[in-house]
């Protein structure tokens, strides 16, 4: 057994944290100053944290090797199961010629790359991490990007600055439920305070994404779009997450926002309809391994790619083009409704992990100890299903399904390995104490700590990568850490949901999806320096939030 210890360094707090926040600032300078590949950046990272673990917080070393082989465990299942299995279905799509009539379909909407770009990453993605999360909307997403003309490095970018808004309520609303489990606050309240901190951010992000696509001109071209899209989306998101059901507050914002932005593209368009060009100095460089699915003869790793069928451009082609990602939100859909889940829940497996056995510095203990094994309602498997019924409708033969599936996991090698390391590193961190030291130090930093709260909520997602792991983290602390500086616990325990939307994409496992998914594994460091941008624009007006509505400026907003 081994019992947490929160300030092994000399009995500081402040040491401690520094000496346990080593691995995480060599992990992202190997990123973003050095430009290592995130295998390489994520296993270094690992090494480093597990003999800060040994050596200075004193966890057994049989422990420690029970809590990477968890992590890495968990990468693979359900992290990348979600991801190749998504990758998959595309693939499927473009062997048998459907996903070029998607693209017409998209391109009869507008004709305008940007306004296409803005509806597949935004409003596309904010249905998928709805309904899947986990990485699949980034996947999806910066594939189709590709496929309509955008350069790699831009498409993968666009991908995960979009994906924010939604990620609070993401996977059918699971890191706010998640976080009324672990803060021990009602889930209505959480709702409703979350539900007023994220939809504003929601109003901002097409207009970034607009620039990111193509600077001031685009945002001055095709503001209207970016306006009708992130102000329907936000208003959707708020009425649902304040008096809607919980667990519907994306999908009825995803889809009300497309709806809106179709609707306003029937008696408007751009002025100036931008068809190409939007690549910047860099951003055409050919990729380390080819996209996955697209037809070049061979793909990744020597695999054959099969030569796509050309298809008649018949409207009932087109609308077998759509019906994958229609499959993929009604199988979704079933499986939230309550009966649906609880019935195929019943396979569910939890799995005490050999060897982890730990308890925090109360003794209690930890709950990652548990292993959790969704067999039927985990979302890979949802897009298992779904990609053998997409080889059905499309016509794709077993043997083309199953060699699309072996060459998504061939493209994915560099990605599986990120992932592993990183979630190894993730629940190193976590067994041995040193996640909790670092956030006990920034708690106890008294009432500015609703500055800092959201950075928490952001630190907690960009080393785990996902919202709902960082609330399983910090969803308490920010509770006692609240009640110890006076604040409102409800507000700092959703401002932990809600600056944790912005870690997301600067987090190596999704630097990793989005890289491999367009065929840039290995220039991880590249991407993320073009999304630390975003995250350190938006990051400051999420902090800026929060402290006005610690304050009688905007303290009414808190349920």
């Amino acid at each position: 057994m081994y019992k947490q210890v929160l300030d092994p360094v000399g009995g500081s707090l402040g040491l401690s944290a520094l000496v346990a926040a080593a691995p995480l600032i060599v992990l992202f300078v190997m990123l973003g100053v050095f430009k290592m590949r995130a295998w390489v950046a994520g296993l270094t990272a690992l090494v480093l944290s597990f003999l800060v673990s040994v050596l200075v917080y004193g966890m057994p070393l049989g422990i420690g090797i029970s809590a990477v082989t968890e992590g890495a465990a968990f990468g693979l299942f359900p992290a990348m199961w979600i991801v190749i299995n998504a990758i998959w279905i595309y693939q499927m799509t473009v062997v048998s010629g459907h996903f070029d009539r998607l693209q017409e379909a998209f391109s009869s909407v507008s004709a305008d790359q940007r306004i296409q770009g803005m509806i597949i990453a935004f409003c596309f993605g904010a249905l998928l991490e709805a309904l899947a999360g986990f990485g699949a909307p980034v996947a999806i997403c910066a594939v189709m990007l590709v496929s309509i003309g955008l350069a790699p490095l831009k498409a993968a970018t666009t991908a995960l600055v979009a994906n924010t808004a939604p990620v609070a309520y993401g996977a059918v609303a699971l890191p706010v439920i998640t976080l009324a489990q672990v803060s021990g606050l009602p889930l209505r309240d959480l709702s409703q305070m979350s539900g007023r901190q994220v939809p504003l951010l929601a109003v901002v992000v097409p207009l970034l994404l607009i620039w990111l696509l193509d600077g001031r001109r685009g945002i001055r071209e095709t503001w209207p779009a970016a306006a009708a899209c992130g102000v329907s989306f936000a208003v959707a998101q708020f009425l649902m997450s304040n008096y809607g059901p919980v667990e519907l507050s994306d999908i009825a914002a995803s889809l009300f926002s497309a709806a809106c932005v179709l609707g306003l593209l029937r008696v408007w368009q751009p002025t100036v309809v931008r068809t190409s060009g939007l690549g910047q100095a860099g951003d055409e460089d050919t990729p380390d391994d080819n996209p996955v699915g697209l037809p070049t003869g061979r793909g990744a790793g020597g695999v054959a790619v099969m030569e796509p069928v050309t298809l008649p451009r018949t409207r009932a082609e087109t609308v077998k083009a759509f019906l994958p990602y229609l499959v993929v939100i009604i199988l979704f859909s079933v499986i939230a409704i309550p009966a649906v889940k609880t019935s195929l829940s019943t396979t569910t497996k939890l799995v005490s992990w050999p060897g982890l056995n730990v308890v925090n510095a109360a003794g209690q203990p930890l709950s990652l100890a548990t292993y959790k094994i969704d067999w039927l309602v985990g979302g890979g498997t949802v897009l298992l299903v779904s990609g053998i019924i997409t080889a059905l409708i499309l016509r794709v033969s077993p043997a083309q399904a199953v060699r699309c599936w072996v060459g998504t996991v061939v493209q994915l090698r560099g990605a599986i390995l990120t992932v592993t390391s990183v979630l190894a590193l993730s629940y190193v961190m976590n067994a041995s104490g040193q996640t909790v030291t670092m956030g006990l130090f920034l708690a106890g930093l008294g009432t500015f700590f609703a500055v800092l709260s959201p950075i928490l909520g952001w630190f907690g997602v960009a080393v785990t990568g996902s919202d709902t792991s960082s609330n399983s983290l910090f969803g308490a602390l920010q509770v006692s850490a609240a009640n110890a500086t006076g604040l409102n616990p409800v507000l700092l325990a959703a401002a932990n949901t809600s600056g944790g939307v912005l870690g997301k994409m600067i987090s190596p496992q999704n630097l990793a999806i989005g890289a491999a998914a367009v065929g840039l594994a290995g220039r991880e460091g590249e991407l993320f320096r073009k999304v630390l941008v975003a995250t350190c624009i938006l990051l400051p007006i999420m902090c800026l939030i929060v402290v006005l509505q610690a304050t009688p400026v905007l303290n009414w907003m808190v349920p």
